[in-house]
């Protein structure tokens, strides 16, 4: 069995969880999800302040979901009463971003600006021109939206230029050299 798993998720104020056949919904005031739990394991809320999820499998593939089921609901909890955030930094000449409505324009050193299309759910702020922050309810969805906008220009090794995680280290390799 899962050591994960068999920890019991508790349940904070101002959040609803209800379990219903194999979905797990909770509600907050941060938004509302929902998880469709695999399955290999079960929901149920215990005296309304714990959500426990139960394994119906001796396997190791069982013991696997176990785990599993219990992160998601633990981070669905969390997203619905606290959010999650990814701070992103640009660092470059001319490097900038602004928010027009739901459209995130960043300038990048190419010749036409960059648009990102900000996803239903999640909210970009734009903080002195050149710090970004994602956030949202869902743990996976404000991760992937701040990676997807990362891509379009990762920190390069030999200037350091780019969108970067804030707090990322990146490892600084030597240009050339005439001999």
């Amino acid at each position: 069995m899962s050591r994960i798993g068999k920890q019991p998720i508790a349940i904070p104020a101002g959040v609803a969880v209800s379990v219903a056949g194999g979905t797990v919904r909770a509600k907050g005031p941060k938004g509302e999800l929902a998880l469709e739990l695999p399955p290999q394991t079960a929901a149920r809320v215990k005296d309304g302040a714990q959500i426990v999820i139960e394994s119906r499998g001796e396997d190791d593939r069982a013991a696997s979901f176990h785990g599993l089921a219990r992160s998601l609901v633990a981070n669905m909890v969390k997203g619905v009463s606290q959010g999650y955030r990814r701070d992103l930094e640009m660092e470059g000449v001319g490097f900038r971003a602004a928010l027009r409505g739901t459209r995130l324009e960043m300038t990048l050193g190419f010749s036409s600006p960059v648009v990102f299309e900000v996803p239903e759910g999640i909210t970009v702020a734009v903080e002195g021109g050149t710090a970004i922050a994602v956030t949202g309810a869902d743990k996976q969805r404000v991760g992937d939206t701040a990676a997807r906008i990362r891509s379009f220009f990762p920190a390069e090794p030999y200037k350091g230029k780019g969108l970067r995680y804030k707090g990322e280290r990146v490892r600084r390799k030597v240009g050339k050299t005439v001999a």
